[in-house]
């Protein structure tokens, strides 16, 4: 029984992190300098702003990771993938892009995402503040009732962070691979040889948020585990 604990154990660790040391694997693989590239990856974006009419679209370096920020029409690149003439830095920048494009076409599910990442916000600080005051708020309420609910309360507000990790799920795929990749292709930005492995970055893109989706499923299951 202790091996099988042991062995569960080991499962659970590597299905919540597995996916999030992928995803690292992946674009450090494609990463490299390539000298025959004719542009950075910040180079890119502006090409694709430009092409693609994204009037009042602005291009920026961000040290909080590669994203689109819909509320100030932003693409924001990590300084190696704005500055980097790299297969990862390349496939970043036309994902990103990708999210500029849902914002222009007003696409339901990036609205989706926004409504609920603006609503999990202001869960996540009211969900700190109440996981710091729960011990106090356990000794005031004695009855197993009154227990039940506040870790009813708690769960409610974590679940709502990864409510928002499932929704952006198809968002990020349709960013790489419905946005990102067609307009690779079309473009002729990247030999064949080289579009192998701008799927392979693209669906890391993609899966980053599958390990932002886990990691939330751990922590709840933490807390749970802590509350009841």
């Amino acid at each position: 029984m202790h091996i099988l604990g042991i062995l569960a154990v080991a499962l659970l660790l590597a299905a919540v992190f597995g996916p999030q040391l992928w995803v690292q694997h992946v674009l450090r693989r494609h990463g490299d300098d390539r000298p025959d590239f004719p542009g950075t990856g910040g180079e890119m974006a502006e090409h694709l702003i430009e092409l693609h009419g994204l009037d009042g679209v602005k291009l920026e370096t961000t040290e909080a990771g590669d994203h689109y920020d819909p509320q100030s029409r932003t693409v924001r690149l990590s300084q190696q993938n704005y500055a980097g003439r790299s297969l990862t830095a390349v496939a970043v920048a036309a994902h990103e892009v990708g999210h500029a494009l849902q914002d222009l076409r007003g696409e339901r599910g990036l609205k989706l995402r926004q409504s609920l990442a603006s609503v999990a916000a202001v869960t996540d600080r009211i969900a700190a503040v109440f996981f710091v005051a729960a011990p106090v708020l356990m000794v005031i309420a004695r009855s197993p009732l009154a227990l039940l609910g506040l870790i009813g309360i708690g769960v409610a507000l974590l679940a709502i962070r990864v409510v928002v990790h499932l929704v952006t799920l198809p968002v990020e795929f349709d960013a790489s691979f419905g946005k990102a990749l067609p307009i690779l292709k079309a473009g002729e930005y990247l030999s064949d040889e080289d579009m192998a492995g701008a799927r392979s970055v693209l669906r890391a893109a993609a899966l980053t948020y599958v390990a932002g989706a886990l990691m939330s499923l751990l922590n709840l299951a933490r807390w749970i585990r802590i509350l009841r």
